[in-house]
């Protein structure tokens, strides 16, 4: 009797990338849950009236402290502090100024991979959205004034706005800790800013919420102010909801090639159980084609498509080129002459690991393993 072939389902690396990042969100909420625990228990065992249990990344974010800003003054400090490298807390990084401000701000974001297979249980963990074209920027309202940040730090506009304490009016003030961070794309045409996601609302952090709550949050407090208004003198830009949908047939077609208020430049996706985590993730992904999207390919800063399209590999200390992947995949190896030019013996022996542009090396022949 014949025996019945098993098919044993293949599992991608960005869905074992997608698997392995969820279980490290679950690992990291039980580790603060326990911390938690720890520091409650202290503090009962200590019987002290001052202790505090707030973030303290979050004090004294809007006590005046930060890049002094005025309104229609939107360049560059060219001042440094002075800060060491590192990791810094909110509170630090907002203290900065020039190019290390830049740097700071430009590691804020939660960037998505590029969609490369269909993530299993899509319908039931996921949603979908159009992406609209223009420049992904942070807006932080704090201390009667509204700045946004784009994603190579640099500042784009300094405004009031109707989000709270955006403007030095009466409606909008508030209180020196209340501020807010908004994940945005600024769409030129319209002069809009298209909002994504929400980290911090009146001061309180949702960087640790699931996606499907921040969504919620999103859309419910920003409708409960007068954020949607016209603008206005103390409200200088637009702002707008990108509308989020079910990963079903109708809210991928609706995302996809649905009518939308602006230009759309492809297509986001979101795991509903993600945190705003920051950096590239597997958890939120994007899709682009020719059909959702004018710029499926790199363009440089005319709008032009180049000759050739650009890819970031590393180097490895054993001249091997690679992918930046959790599992690093060998597309392969340079010729030593390249290597004894472009790479000190040092850095070689230390094991140095190099990003560099396929420009950098596109005439230069490699093996290809």
């Amino acid at each position: 009797m014949a025996r019945a072939r098993i098919h044993k389902r293949t599992i991608s690396d960005q869905q074992r990338r997608r698997d392995l990042a969820l279980e490290r969100q679950k690992e990291c909420r039980r580790d603060l849950q326990q911390h938690a625990r720890q520091l409650a228990s202290s503090i009962a065992d200590h019987h002290h009236p001052h202790y505090n249990l707030s973030n303290p990344d979050f004090q004294g974010l809007t006590d005046g402290s930060n890049e002094e800003l005025s309104y229609g003054d939107e360049e560059e400090s060219s001042s440094s502090s002075g800060h060491s490298e590192g990791v810094l807390g909110l509170l630090e990084g907002t203290r900065l100024r020039g190019s290390e401000a830049k740097a700071w701000y430009a590691q804020q974001f939660m960037l998505p991979e590029w969609m490369i297979d269909i993530p299993s249980h899509l319908k039931r963990d996921w949603y979908v959205m159009a992406r609209p074209a223009g420049k992904r920027c942070l807006v932080i309202s704090s201390s009667g004034t509204t700045f946004s940040r784009t994603r190579n730090g640099k500042l784009l506009h300094c405004f009031p706005s109707a989000l709270p304490n955006g403007a030095k009016i009466r409606d909008v003030a508030a209180p020196s800790h209340v501020f807010c961070i908004l994940d945005c794309i600024f769409h030129e045409p319209d002069s809009t800013y298209y909002i994504l996601d929400v980290m911090c609302w009146r001061g309180y952090s949702l960087y640790d919420c699931s996606t499907e709550f921040r969504f919620f949050w999103r859309d419910s407090k920003l409708s409960e102010e007068k954020v949607f208004v016209p603008p206005s003198t103390y409200h200088r830009y637009r702002f707008c909801l990108v509308s989020v949908n079910e990963c079903n047939e109708a809210g991928l077609q609706a995302a996809y090639c649905g009518p939308t208020s602006f230009q759309r430049d492809g297509v986001l996706l979101y795991n509903r159980h993600a945190h705003y985590v920051l950096g590239i993730t597997p958890l939120a992904l994007l899709w682009k084609d020719a059909d959702c999207s004018q710029f499926p390919l790199d363009t440089d800063s005319k709008g032009h498509v180049p000759a050739h399209q650009q890819v970031v590999l590393r180097l490895q200390s054993d001249g091997t080129v690679v992918t930046g992947d959790d599992r690093p995949v060998v597309l392969g190896i340079m010729p030593e002459q390249f290597l004894s030019q472009k790479i000190s013996s040092q850095a070689h022996e230390d094991g140095l690991m190099e990003d560099m542009r396929h420009s950098h090396f596109s005439r230069v022949p490699f093996f290809v393993l």
